[in-house]
């Protein structure tokens, strides 16, 4: 079975009406969090919720589409930053219209739908946040109730070879510090993983590569969470390193 098929029918048919208005708007959009995770890791987790990505000139279009179509704001049930995104509620489903980082780092740029893969979820043939864009975005979500570091790990466990990361360097910019500190960390959960990465990359960074078979990587990855979280663990019939 494909991830996608995880999803429960119920859910994704509120999901489903939410792309339906926003492609009637005449508005681009790219699929985002989990859903743009399992794409890269093809590891579902069933968020409650849909993020759709979009420039920041198509928030009004968007939200009035959504609002016309029966979706309501969520802020009334609970109160959010309205500054970078719109919570769209429907059916105990939410759909999350973005435009801009948390942090205000940086908008969604025409870049990020010049990268975007198409990709066959459901019923749906969407375009999907960049996996480079993806790392970016989930590289400043390291909160007291929240971190999206692991999402990273399993980004650069699953794609990190092939990834653009002369790309990803230009977009962390001035906060490359905060990219070495996850790469360090991806290094001391699975050297085996990290010693895929480019040797350019490695060599900038001058992270001191220990060999695979020195690291006991379920160790490690144990101390951070105990449950399945990683995408070399049994329960994802894979193996470190591939």
């Amino acid at each position: 079975m494909t991830w996608s098929q995880f999803i429960p029918d119920n859910e994704w048919a509120a999901y489903e009406t939410a792309i339906q208005v926003v492609r009637k708007s005449k508005v681009e959009f790219l699929i985002g969090g989990a859903f743009g995770l399992a794409v890269y890791t093809g590891r579902w987790r069933d968020t409650k919720d849909l993020d759709l990505l979009i420039l920041p000139k198509d928030r009004d279009a968007v939200v009035k589409a959504l609002n016309d179509s029966g979706f309501v704001d969520y802020y009334d049930q609970h109160s959010y930053d309205r500054g970078w995104i719109y919570r769209a509620t429907r059916d105990g489903f939410i759909v999350d219209v973005i435009w801009q980082m948390a942090n205000r780092r940086a908008d969604v740029d025409e870049e990020w739908f010049t990268n975007a893969p198409l990709i066959p979820i459901r019923t749906e043939k969407l375009r999907v946040v960049p996996a480079e864009e993806l790392l970016w975005h989930k590289l400043y979500v390291l909160q007291r109730d929240r971190c999206d570091w692991p999402d990273v790990w399993n980004l650069l466990y699953e794609n990190g070879p092939t990834l653009d990361w002369e790309r990803i360097l230009r977009r962390v910019g001035n906060d490359v510090q905060l990219l070495e500190a996850v790469l360090r960390m991806y290094d001391w959960i699975c050297p085996a993983g990290y010693s895929e990465l480019p040797n350019w990359l490695r060599d900038r960074f001058a992270v001191v590569q220990h060999a695979p078979a020195q690291s006991n990587w379920e160790k490690n990855v144990s101390l951070l969470d105990s449950r399945p979280w990683f995408a070399a663990t049994p329960e994802s019939g894979k193996t470190p390193g591939k």
